[in-house]
């Protein structure tokens, strides 16, 4: 069986722009002698031009110098290319060193017998076969209706809020924010006592939170601010009051399953933070809640804060405005007055849906002296947490929440990518 030549897409690149050492030698036929930084930059693949043009003597190198010893009349691997190109004889040993060099590779016989089977064939695929034996110029190729339907297909993607979720995390991180992460299962103290939250707050009733059977209580919770935290509650500071009863530092060490993202505001603020400083997170939150087109018993939040010196309501206002045209490209939005804990004043941003008219798609305000400071900060700290399951719904026009985390193959494969 007979073996065919075809050139290599460095063979091809060598017949157009010549040869490495070709390139170098034209470029020292001028200058005679170069330094090698120089012929670097205008050589490409420079080490392959400096190996082969030394190999047959036509340059000598001196430390950092090169210069040119002979200037060849012809460059036979260049003529053996154009040989190959057009089917023309080349010797046997320009053929070894051309495969030696990667600029030609081999086409056998029966690749080509199967692709001259389709001449004067209709054939509906371009085969590699008939593209690499030039067989394809003598073959008709089928017509194609392309006002037909085709069939179907489904690829792999992103389930559609995993993929909203990502996005929201680049626009964060792109925004100038940095990341905060935490696990799931928290302490009350964390969740909650940090937060200024008192222990018979109505929001701790056994019907909001998730509370873990075992272990029941954390080990160790940092003694400095535990302390600093019991005295906020007990006594106050400065001007206020606190909450005015005994602390539960026990109940301070039970386990549940994080019921805020809040929760990792108030460990970044105890953490040192940057000042100025901005930090967002993504944080999946578990309350007890009857399932229904709105409510979920787990959820996600987007939380945020900005420290800085002279923060004030107004920036917290704006950037609530953005966040609700940018990620819920909502159109209708209002921010309305509220109570939080943790935070005064406090609001909570209201978009409406066409469906459920105004929803609550979280509360925000400035966190509270009597928070902030026995966690070590003292410059004003503006705070939101956005409920995101329900910005996604807004954004992409979804009525039921519960379709966020479908298992429905129609749904997932029919569902649009749009982040």
């Amino acid at each position: 069986m007979s073996i065919m030549y075809r050139l290599t897409k460095e063979g091809k690149e060598c017949l157009n722009h010549g040869l490495p050492e070709t390139q170098l030698i034209r470029l020292l036929e001028i200058k005679k002698a170069m330094h090698m930084d120089e012929a670097k930059q205008a050589v490409k693949d420079f080490s392959i031009a400096v190996q082969w043009a030394k190999k047959k003597n036509f340059i000598e190198m001196k430390g950092s110098q090169i210069s040119l010893l002979s200037m060849p009349k012809t460059f036979s691997e260049e003529d053996a290319l154009r040989n190959v190109n057009h089917d023309e004889h080349v010797p046997d040993n320009m053929i070894s060193l051309l495969l030696q060099r990667k600029l030609i590779e081999e086409i056998r016989d029966d690749v080509r017998a199967k692709a001259e089977k389709h001449v004067g064939r209709e054939v509906a695929t371009l085969s590699p076969e008939l593209i690499g034996t030039g067989v394809w110029r003598d073959v008709k190729f089928k017509e194609y209706n392309i006002k037909a339907i085709g069939v179907k297909t489904y690829p792999g993607k992103k389930q559609p809020y995993a993929a909203f979720l990502d996005w929201v995390k680049q626009k964060m991180v792109g925004l100038g924010f940095e990341e905060m992460t935490g696990p799931i299962v928290e302490t009350e103290f964390w969740n909650m006592d940090a937060l200024y939250m008192p222990q018979h707050h109505a929001a701790r009733d056994i019907h909001d939170a998730y509370f873990l059977k075992e272990p029941k209580y954390a080990k160790d919770i940092d003694k400095n601010i535990l302390s600093a935290v019991k005295q906020a509650h007990e006594k106050g500071i400065e001007e206020s009051r606190g909450w005015e009863y005994q602390y539960n530092v026990k109940r301070a060490h039970k386990l549940i399953l994080r019921t805020q993202g809040t929760v990792l505001s108030a460990k970044t603020l105890a953490s040192r933070p940057n000042i100025p400083g901005k930090y967002f997170s993504i944080s999946r939150c578990f309350r007890y809640d009857v399932v229904d087109a709105k409510h979920l018993p787990d959820f996600y939040q987007l939380e945020g804060i900005v420290i800085d010196k002279g923060l004030n309501f107004r920036h917290l206002i704006g950037l609530l405005k953005m966040f609700a045209k940018e990620v819920a490209n909502a159109e209708k939005i209002k921010i309305m007055p509220s109570y939080f804990p943790f935070t005064e004043p406090s609001c909570q941003l209201m978009a409406n849906h066409s469906q459920f008219g105004w929803l609550e798609l979280g509360g925000a305000g400035l966190f509270r002296k009597e928070m902030t400071e026995p966690l070590g900060i003292k410059e004003p700290v503006i705070a939101w947490g956005l409920g995101i399951d329900r910005l996604f719904m807004l954004s992409v026009g979804i009525n039921d929440i519960r379709q966020l985390f479908s298992h429905d193959l129609n749904y997932l494969r029919s569902a649009k990518v749009l982040y």
